[in-house]
């Protein structure tokens, strides 16, 4: 089921300041033909690559691993399809890669993939080609090969010398003795998040978030900042969990933007959530739900946590965590209500997998509703952007400033 048109090359790590811009192919153009027994998906490129497909069961999907590409799509391509393919996503997965995502209205396999060369006045293209079959006879693939390190050292080695991370983050020998705030923007690369009615994505708006929430807790110079990421990449939430403990941070605030269908009716506000085994309420606990499944979204299979960390769970620092994590959520909802519209029930909590770092303080803040006109004119508003991030900045200031008072040598 698994097919490779060519092995794949070895995806290095972006250089923070390159010497010469990197030039990625293009992809111009997109077709799905066919129909619900055989169908074909098409991608106009303007130089050859390789890649990779294979296919997922629960949901059915197919992954089409490629290396890093521009897409220069139609505006709307994917949000629906034809034949097999219900829909399709796109975007970057990891620097240096690229990943196209196929949600299938039933199980099918893989039948070609491949790439063709130009030739009379046409592009080359990428083609993968789709047969239905019977539930019973589905298979799922996985690549051929190890996967790749979405981001491949945000843990630290085995003697546990070096810790080396993205964004902001310092490495090296030298010891930073501030406390780390970890800054984590929802969704990105080929998980877009929520998607307001005139097109602006969550992914977009909450990385804009966090990058000023960033420059302004470092112009501070009391904590150092580290970002899960800070451009358009997708890290799973297993990893985003993990570069909070590997650093460990003091704080982890992940940035998000709600949406409600428009047949749920209409929801303002800012809201603030904390871990929970139990949601505080069924919205709550559906967001958690939808949240959860970000990894799903990008075509990942990732195991649960192992037994140990349930056991972790209940532990007694998992408890003192929480109650750090509930002060903090207090705190971060009164400096926000004073410049930002709140929710009418602010304070939340839901079994969030991003949140589950057993001894670091963590919340989720859903800025606002992209689905409501009035929170999406404020959050594409700098001004508005400029107070918030002010009002964020001021409680991790006042939060962190009373835990490390609490933690010093007592008389």
């Amino acid at each position: 089921m698994c097919l490779t048109v060519s092995s794949a090359s070895a995806v290095e790590s972006r250089p923070p300041q390159p010497a010469v811009a990197v030039t990625f192919p293009i992809a111009s153009d997109v077709r799905v033909a066919g129909d619900d027994k055989q169908t074909r998906f098409i991608l106009d490129l303007d130089r050859k690559i390789d890649a990779r497909a294979f296919v997922l069961g629960d949901p059915y999907r197919v992954v089409v691993d490629i290396p890093q590409v521009t897409f220069n799509l139609p505006a709307g391509s994917g949000t629906a399809g034809r034949g097999l393919i219900r829909a399709f996503r796109y975007g970057l997965v990891m620097p240096g890669g690229s990943r196209v995502v196929f949600d299938l209205t039933g199980p099918a396999r893989i039948e070609k993939t491949y790439v063709m060369d130009a030739a009379n006045g046409q592009p080359p293209r990428l083609v993968v080609e789709l047969a239905a079959v019977e539930r019973s006879a589905f298979k799922p693939s996985h690549p051929g090969e190890e996967p790749p390190q979405l981001r491949p050292a945000i843990v630290a080695d085995a003697s546990g010398t070096t810790i080396e991370t993205t964004g902001s983050a310092r490495t090296g020998k030298t010891i930073d003795p501030r406390p780390v705030v970890v800054i984590d923007p929802g969704h990105g690369g080929v998980d877009n998040g929520t998607q307001a009615p005139t097109g602006e994505s969550e992914k977009s708006l909450v990385l804009d978030f966090a990058k000023a929430l960033r420059d302004r807790i470092e112009k501070g110079g009391k904590f150092r900042v580290v970002m899960t990421r800070d451009d358009d990449t997708f890290i799973p939430l297993g990893d985003r969990v993990k570069i909070a403990r590997a650093n460990m941070a003091s704080l982890f605030v992940s940035i998000h933007a709600d949406a409600l269908p428009r047949r749920e009716g209409d929801a303002q506000g800012a809201t603030i959530y904390t871990l929970s085994d139990k949601a505080s309420d069924a919205e709550a606990e559906k967001l958690a739900e939808a949240e959860n499944k970000a990894d799903a979204i990008a075509g990942i299979n990732l195991t649960e946590e192992p037994a140990d960390v349930a056991d972790i769970l209940i532990d007694l620092t998992q408890r003192e965590t929480r109650t750090f994590s509930s002060r903090f959520a207090k705190m971060l909802a009164n400096e926000m209500k004073t410049v930002a519209r709140m929710h009418k029930h602010p304070l939340k909590s839901a079994g969030f997998k991003v949140l589950k770092a057993h001894d670091v303080p963590s919340v989720l803040v859903e800025l606002g509703y992209v689905s409501n006109k009035d929170d999406l004119q404020h959050l594409v508003s700098e001004s508005w952007r400029s107070r918030t991030v002010g009002s964020v900045a001021q409680a991790v200031d006042a939060f962190l400033g009373k835990r490390v008072v609490s933690a010093g040598p007592s008389n």
